[in-house]
């Protein structure tokens, strides 16, 4: 089976919605799906196979994405779908126009994944604009976009939920992005504190993700005031690059934590990140916007035990309490189990073994599997479609 995903965003530009898209390219090949990408040119990425990069150019006040040409995506996809016999949208702009036109010409089922929670979104990006049109306009445009397909497919239960009550009658089906779990074991913890010049000593609370408004980062930095009162030698490490980051490096200098919060920028996957984890002694994550919360799970499969708010998408992945504590929504209650945590350690130890076992459940494997079953399904269906159609004619 051939599958053409379409997205405006992918590697080198990282985010969710490029690792989701190539954790699953890597592993749905174990399933006899073979996948072929249409997506933007950044300018600096590696050729590769089955990848097809369509000009762009930065989006004004975002350099880190791309604006591709209406007409190239338009092209571009039609050309790569010819062969194919599902498309898979993983993004609502421009590929997503694409992909269903594409679709639609070639009478191919067509299925998106609804990443991303725009009615949260808008507000920080907008902020001069009312709160309730801006969330009218984002739920009007995600229940048109999604009654136009054959299929979406959502990160959580929570998005479902939320997308029903957008009037999104299309069958909707919960299919988390699995975790490549070798990938974030055997990190070496001394070397990324020795080449970040954190003391071996020294307790380090982590997150790691897009430094945006809406990752919630400042609640963070709040939870950093009370946890400090318990913990003064805490460090608050911030992993990632973003929007965000020169209004939080000022709010830092505001609130005097300025010896207490180190952003280090952008990790390489491969050797960095794994190493970041492994320095940690908790992860932090405070995000009420979640679709999913894949860098909870990479945080847990590192054995890395997980302090977060239990909100939106995430709350599939805490609910159940294994390997993570999720404080009240509040900076106080989220700097108490903070400090808790690193002042018992004996108390919270079970986390570090509960972790990795948990983050198993998540695995790669496993969700491709579901999500190949899918797509056979969605075919099936089709073929049928087209049959019973013949016969009626």
């Amino acid at each position: 089976m051939k599958v053409l995903m379409v997205s405006d965003v992918y590697f080198p530009r990282v985010n969710g919605v490029s690792t989701s898209i190539e954790t699953f390219r890597q592993t749905l090949s174990r399933f006899g799906v073979e996948v072929r990408l249409v997506v933007p040119s950044y300018g600096n990425e590696i050729t590769e196979p089955d990848v097809i990069r369509v000009p762009g150019r930065p989006l004004p006040g975002d350099p880190e994405d791309r604006l591709v040409g209406w007409r190239a995506m338009h092209k571009a996809v039609l050309a790569a779908a010819e062969d194919c016999d599902l498309i898979h949208i993983q993004t609502p702009f421009i590929a997503h126009y694409a992909g269903l036109k594409a679709a639609r010409k070639l009478d191919l089922p067509v299925v998106a994944t609804y990443h991303t929670l725009f009615e949260e979104y808008l507000q920080h990006y907008a902020p001069l604009i009312p709160r309730a049109w801006l969330r009218g306009q984002a739920r009007g445009f995600s229940r048109r976009q999604c009654n136009a397909l054959d299929g979406v497919i959502v990160p959580s239960t929570a998005m479902r939920e939320r997308l029903t009550s957008y009037g999104v009658e299309t069958p909707s089906h919960v299919l988390p992005t699995g975790i490549p779990l070798e990938r974030f074991g055997g990190g070496n913890r001394q070397r990324f504190r020795r080449e970040h010049g954190i003391l071996s000593t020294r307790p380090v609370a982590l997150f790691v993700g897009r430094v945006a408004h809406e990752k919630n980062i400042e609640f963070l930095l709040l939870s950093m005031l009370v946890a400090l009162k318990q913990r003064p030698d805490l460090l608050l490490v911030i992993a990632g690059e973003g929007p965000a980051t020169d209004d939080l490096k000022k709010r830092v200098k505001t609130l005097g934590l300025h010896d207490s919060v180190q952003f280090i920028g952008y990790l390489d996957r491969q050797q960095e990140l794994p190493d970041c984890y492994a320095a940690a002694d908790v992860f932090v994550f405070a995000s009420v916007t979640e679709t999913q919360g894949l860098v909870l799970l990479e945080a847990m499969a590192a054995g890395l035990p997980v302090i977060a708010l239990s909100e939106m998408g995430t709350r599939d992945i805490l609910e159940t309490q294994r390997g993570a504590i999720t404080p009240r929504a509040e900076p106080a209650a989220f700097g108490i189990a903070l400090a808790d945590f690193l002042n018992r350690p004996s108390a919270w130890s079970h986390l570090r073994h509960e972790a990795p076992e948990y983050a198993k459940e998540w695995s790669d494997v496993a969700m491709a599997g579901r999500l190949a079953g899918l797509y056979q399904q969605l075919a099936g269906e089709k073929i049928s479609a087209k049959s019973l159609s013949t016969v009626t004619a």
